[in-house]
């Protein structure tokens, strides 16, 4: 191999090129879920079935990701890891029955974790190489390859093609890429000497909840405003179905447009003052939106919603990611465990609050989340580790 096989900026659109794949499988599996549940005839309680295997198997898939990333290091588990997960997203379109459905989901999302914390992990240590902050405009990318993947999914469902040839033609061609990005990644090396052995799993402190929980609180905001904000809009405040839409799409951008600036502002501000900050941006955003009861306002607000959500969970990841190198895969994964747990029960939490005191009272409780994630900002300190 050549020396810039190894060199960061490599490594670094190595990584954005990972970040973009998971990104364009999620888009279009979800653009293609319509045509799967129609194909197989699915009730939507039993569509619902297949879509929870999905977080079954990515929280499975976090048990196990963290140490074996740890143990094989991250540039060892990355490429293979984004293989089989282009290679995982192909069988959903194939099934014929509801539990061959099931079974390709769940292997779908154990694919994702093994790919989601080792990408992540490499992410870590490519930042770390550059001696500045890069994490978020990684989740940045990974935001534009969800936008691709469901651009894609939605043109070739104009085409009248099937989801099976949807996810084939993007798969293939994804996990082939992938072996040529995997070359661009930094060279394994050895954990640094540790107390504890690199093998011992590493134990869920105090610091690490903290961290899930405020990752959480973020992807509950996320989860919430996917489901929601048209909702809101169209329902609450009467507005037309493609003024309604704007709103999810204003969520959108903005994040996706923070996350490519969240960079700069953290190595100018910290870790500990931007996300004080966005948490505070995403909690008056948000409170606006429900407040005002205007439609411009409540647009605008649900930017600035997504705006100051957008740097809050890469930051929490690249703590949690510095906080022990040498189990930095392990940290990850168990924060990223109980985050997505929030954005799997985020909508759910939502509508079930909603049920019972109504749809603008339910999203006060991610801006309420929103402040906490601000008033916790201080754990993500850099703390000094024997």
């Amino acid at each position: 191999m050549t020396t810039t096989h190894h060199h960061p900026a490599g490594a670094r659109k190595a990584v954005g090129y990972f970040f973009v794949l998971l990104g364009i499988v999620s888009g279009t599996w979800a653009a293609r879920i319509p045509a799967v549940k129609h194909t197989l005839h699915l009730s939507d309680g039993q569509l619902s079935y297949g879509l929870l295997a999905v977080a079954i198997g990515l929280l499975t898939g976090m048990r196990f990701a963290g140490h074996l990333t740890d143990r094989l290091g991250s540039a060892r588990l990355t490429t293979p890891a984004a293989i089989t997960t282009a290679l995982a997203v192909i069988p959903p379109g194939y099934a014929t029955t509801l539990p061959a459905l099931i079974a390709a989901l769940f292997l779908f999302g154990l694919t994702n974790a093994f790919l989601d914390v080792s990408m992540n992990a490499h992410g870590v240590e490519v930042e770390r190489a550059y001696r500045r902050p890069i994490m978020s405009s990684f989740h940045g990318m990974f935001s534009l390859g969800c936008f691709t993947g469901a651009g894609i999914g939605a043109l070739f469902a104009a085409l009248d093609l099937s989801a099976a040839t949807t996810l084939t033609a993007v798969g293939l061609p994804l996990a082939l890429i992938s072996l040529y990005a995997g070359r661009h990644l930094l060279p394994a090396t050895p954990p640094p000497a540790t107390p504890a052995p690199p093998r011992r799993r590493a134990p869920w402190t105090a610091w690490i909840i903290l961290m899930g929980v405020v990752s959480f609180a973020g992807l509950v905001g996320e989860g919430a405003a996917n489901d929601w904000t048209a909702v809101y809009l169209f329902q609450n405040l009467g507005a037309p179905q493609a003024v309604a839409a704007a709103g999810f799409a204003a969520f959108s951008i903005a994040m996706t447009a923070g996350r490519f600036t969240a960079d700069r502002l953290a190595q100018r501000l910290g870790p500990v003052r931007l996300v004080r900050h966005s948490g505070l941006v995403a909690a008056l955003g948000l409170g606006a939106a429900l407040l005002s009861g205007q439609i411009p306002v409540a647009i605008a607000g649900f930017a600035l919603f997504g705006l100051g959500l957008a740097p809050i969970v890469p930051q929490v990841f690249s703590a949690a990611g510095n906080h022990d190198p040498a189990r930095a895969g392990q940290a990850i994964a168990q924060v990223a465990t109980v985050g997505y747990a929030g954005l799997v029960a985020g909508p759910a939490i939502i509508g079930g609050a909603a049920e019972l005191v109504g749809l603008p009272a339910a999203l006060g409780i991610p801006a309420l989340l929103a402040a906490f994630m601000a008033a916790s900002a201080g754990a993500l300190r850099p703390q000094k580790t024997t």
